[in-house]
C-alpha cells in the first residue's frame, strides 16, 4: 500500500487564539494574524493543522462555545503561572501528544476574561506580573505560540 500502509493517521491539533472584543482592522490583530498564519505553516509536521485568531463578542456569543469538542481550554491571566517560553512549548508538546482536537488561548477584553471562563479552563498562564492592553495580548500571545512552535521544530528562532 503507498502512502504508510497500516500506520494510524494522528489527528491534527487546531490551535485558536479566543480574543474579546472586536478589532479587525486594527494593527495587533493583523501583526497577530501573521505570527499564527507563520504558527500554523510551520507547525503542520509536528501535528498542528492550523492556528487562527477569533474575536469572541461576549454581548452575542459564549467563550466556551468557542472551543471545539474535546477542545483544552487555555486562560491568559494576569494571576496565571508565569511560563518560560520553554515551557509554553512543553505545554504545546503535551497537547499535541494527547491528540486534542483544539487548544485555545483566551485573552479577555478590557474587563478581562469572565469568570467562568478562568473556572473552566485547564490551566491559567500569565505573561508576566504586569497588566497588558488587551490589543499588545493578541500579538504577544500569538508570537509565543510561533515561538513555541520553533522551539518545537529546532528552529533557530528562539535564542536562549
Amino acid at each position: 500500500m503507498v502512502g504508510g500502509g497500516n500506520r494510524a493517521r494522528r489527528q491534527r491539533v487546531k490551535i485558536l487564539l479566543l480574543a474579546g472584543g472586536r478589532a479587525a482592522a486594527a494593527p495587533e490583530t493583523q501583526a497577530a494574524e501573521e505570527y499564527l498564519k507563520r504558527a500554523g505553516a510551520s507547525g503542520r509536521r509536528l501535528g498542528i493543522r492550523d492556528a487562527a485568531l477569533t474575536e469572541i463578542d461576549e454581548r452575542k456569543a459564549s467563550w466556551l462555545a468557542a472551543v471545539p469538542k474535546g477542545g483544552v481550554l487555555i486562560a491568559c491571566d494576569e494571576r496565571g503561572e508565569n511560563l518560560s517560553s520553554p515551557e509554553i512549548a512543553a505545554l504545546l508538546r503535551r497537547q499535541i501528544d494527547a491528540a486534542v482536537p483544539a487548544l485555545a488561548f483566551a485573552i479577555g477584553a478590557a474587563d478581562g476574561l469572565p469568570a467562568e471562563v478562568k473556572q473552566a479552563a485547564q490551566s491559567l498562564i500569565a505573561f508576566g506580573r504586569a497588566t497588558w492592553p488587551h490589543m499588545l495580548m493578541r500579538v504577544m500571545a500569538a508570537e509565543q505560540i510561533y515561538r513555541a512552535v520553533t522551539i518545537l521544530n529546532d528552529h533557530p528562532y528562539h535564542r536562549v
